[in-house]
């Protein structure tokens, strides 16, 4: 199994649910994006620990660190290993120093205390070809939009402008190529949250 390493590029808070974020991880060796949408106590615990803020008493993460520590086993990795029905499924890879062993966790707190540790992240090739975002193909579709609307601004109209209708194929859902350029627009406004769900129904779409 090809392991992929990733990176945190940041936290966007949740336009339409409150108290959710979406962290967003990337390829460190590619150009795709996996945004995973997570609670706001998880949510704080990773940017406590990505801006080095020391809070006055131990998060749930850091007592982790902590006990761990205490009885020596040491966080070797973190592994976002599957995708089942839209969820994700990860690994905290431990060492006891004579044996390694796999503790299963939700992506957020793996990464929290990933973090804590300062170990590599990783995920498989299935997760990320189910699920990852690729930027250079939503860029070129949101070039192609843009032209269009360029062409549009040549009509001469004094009126208030009215928003086009989506596209819609024959089954009365918005097409396809809608929503591609509706996921690059979604990316363009850091809006991650959208962008994960109109992910998933693409990659329903495609299924």
């Amino acid at each position: 199994m090809k392991k992929i390493p990733l990176e945190i590029l940041g936290l966007s808070s949740s336009q339409s649910q409150s108290g959710s974020f979406a962290l967003i991880l990337g390829e460190k060796t590619g150009n795709r994006r996996l945004p995973i949408i997570i609670g706001m106590f998880e949510a704080q615990s990773i940017a406590i620990q990505i801006e080095k803020i020391n809070p006055n008493r131990p998060l749930t993460h850091d007592l982790f660190k902590s006990f761990a520590e205490h009885v020596h086993v040491a966080v070797l990795e973190v592994l976002i290993s599957d995708l089942k029905e839209g969820v994700f499924y990860s690994k905290i890879i431990c060492s006891d120093g004579a044996s390694t062993f796999e503790l299963d966790a939700r992506p957020s707190d793996a990464i929290a205390i990933g973090l804590r540790f300062g170990v590599p992240i990783f995920t498989v090739e299935s997760v990320l070809s189910e699920a990852g975002i690729i930027l250079s193909d939503l860029d070129e579709n949101a070039d192609e939009a843009d032209d269009e609307d360029d062409e549009d601004d040549d009509d001469t109209n004094e009126g208030p402008a009215k928003p086009a209708p989506a596209p819609r194929d024959p089954s009365g859902q918005v097409s396809l190529d809608e929503l591609t350029k509706m996921l690059a627009q979604a990316l363009e406004r850091e809006d991650y949250e959208k962008a994960a769900k109109i992910r998933d129904e693409l990659n329903k779409r495609n299924g």
